[in-house]
């Protein structure tokens, strides 16, 4: 029988694939080893595959391309309705298999090996950072139990972990302050370890002209340019710039019915990351009103006298993920209206 569909479930160890033919008749539904898998499409014509979009999809969907079938990757939450009753790796490989086929379906576009590298330095920066903030908080806590302070910051904390590491804070037990040392040691060098992240990523956004167009537009750095160029590419997956506004979660949540528009609060359905360094970069537009007036975006001061702030960083944040996405489609620098 010639297979025109299949669904591959995929796992760590055992996978599942589910295979149909051009009459809708069920081929095959089988238990695949991960050593198996690539062997046994090599013995299938080219067909449709069809793959849960997850960590390791984007691999497995380069290596399939490759012998010539043609494979798409769907977010998890759209297979979940073709799913029927129970829950097994036979019925996921099925319901995939028929979810890959709706006309309807939204897709993900196949990730390279150099932005999936690119991505791997944000989510090791990301969790570098993260790591530093629970040694401060750790710091903070143990100093104000022996009635030591902390000024806010980074920077602060920083300065308080050198001085614990030559000896200048005295006072305090011996078994604290050896505590507080290892905790100043470890908090110094993942600071330091952080400063090359920071690096490398501007070096690689200086050699990505995606994200140098990035660049161009106000309040985009290097590390939120190098993240949006490595997750979406071109941007060519979405239609228009609000449908990638909205696959950030950045437009309202839609409550209407009867003909009667109810909007609520933003989505939050999109890339987490991306959405928080959109709107830390807009927050910085928000303080240069302030700061700097001759400088502010006049749309921008005008939306500050009507809205909160925080309104309206999260509105120009759903403005610039719009200029994103034409800045990436038409290949070409942002140019500001004239007034």
């Amino acid at each position: 029988m010639q297979v025109t569909t299949v669904g591959l479930d995929l796992a760590k160890t055992i996978f599942h694939v589910h295979g149909v033919t051009e009459g809708g008749e069920v081929a095959f539904n089988r238990p695949l080893r991960r050593a198996q898998v690539l062997g046994f499409f090599e013995r299938l014509s080219p067909c449709l595959i069809g793959i849960e979009a997850c960590a390791s999809s984007h691999h497995w969907a380069r290596e399939l391309s490759k012998l010539g079938h043609t494979v798409r990757l769907m977010p998890p939450m759209y297979v979940k309705p073709y799913v029927k009753r129970g829950k097994s790796d036979a019925v996921d490989a099925e319901a995939i298999c028929e979810a890959v086929t709706r006309p309807t379906m939204r897709f993900v576009e196949i990730k390279s090996e150099d932005q999936q590298a690119l991505l791997s330095l944000h989510r090791a920066r990301d969790f570098v950072v993260r790591q530093r903030t629970q040694l401060i908080n750790m710091l903070r806590s143990l100093a104000a139990e022996f009635g030591i302070a902390i000024a806010r910051g980074v920077a602060r904390a920083i300065d308080f972990a050198k001085g614990i590491i030559d000896g200048k804070q005295s006072g305090l037990p011996e078994l604290a302050q050896d505590v507080l040392r290892v905790l100043s040691r470890q908090l110094v060098d993942l600071h330091n370890r952080l400063g090359w992240y920071e690096i490398t990523m501007r070096i690689q956004a200086r050699l990505s002209r995606q994200a140098q167009l990035l660049q161009t537009i106000p309040g985009v750095g290097p590390v939120t340019a190098s993240a949006v160029a490595a997750t979406i590419g071109s941007g060519c997956q979405f239609r228009s710039g609000r449908e990638f506004a909205a696959w950030l979660g950045l437009t309202p949540r839609n409550h209407s019915s009867g003909g009667k528009e109810r909007l609520g609060k933003i989505t939050k359905m999109g890339d987490r990351y991306l959405r928080q360094l959109i709107v830390v970069g807009m927050t910085s537009r928000v303080r240069q009103v302030a700061n700097h007036p001759e400088r502010a975006d006049p749309w921008l001061t005008k939306l500050l006298q009507r809205k909160p702030a925080r309104l309206a960083t999260v509105a120009m944040a759903n403005k610039t993920a719009r200029i994103m996405w034409a800045v990436l489609t038409r290949n070409e620098p942002y140019k500001p209206h004239a007034a």
